[in-house]
């Protein structure tokens, strides 16, 4: 396993905090294309759901990513989001470590970073993102994704 989200135990669920702020309606268009499936926001009948809001901190939208399609690898997804947004996408890695995440940039690069959440009443923020560094990242090395 390559260390990174593409080992997800809830396969159709995903959750990422966006670098920006950006508009729900931007956010699906930009799943849409990378997927290249409908998406639209809870409720929508035949399409991928997503609920996007905004919180505090360092990604202020996040977006929650409901029956995301089986066999479509979560980090390579969210790189290509990230390239169409132009901004950088976190989402969670596979490691027990709870300040460990996985990073796509705006250049589709994947890369492990830390970053410390705090949990509101508006949602999960994120703050301080820093590289991965030490024994915990050596099994992880950074990758280009096919964004």
């Amino acid at each position: 396993m390559f260390g990174m989200a593409d080992g997800d135990p809830t396969p159709g669920l995903w959750n990422w905090a966006i670098g920006n702020r950006i508009d729900a309606e931007r956010v699906h268009g930009a799943i849409a294309g990378a997927l290249e499936r409908n998406v639209g926001p809870l409720g929508t009948d035949g399409a991928i759901m997503c609920d996007v809001y905004r919180v505090g901190g360092d990604f202020p939208t996040l977006a929650d990513v409901y029956l995301a399609p089986a066999g479509v690898d979560e980090a390579t997804a969210a790189s290509a989001v990230a390239v169409r947004l132009e901004t950088a996408v976190l989402l969670a890695d596979d490691t027990l470590d709870p300040t460990r995440y996985v990073l796509a940039e705006p250049d589709g690069t994947l890369r492990p970073v830390h970053v410390d959440e705090i949990e509101t009443d508006d949602g999960p923020e994120r703050r301080g993102l820093r590289p991965c560094t030490g024994g915990d990242c050596d099994r992880t090395p950074e990758r280009p994704a096919a964004a």
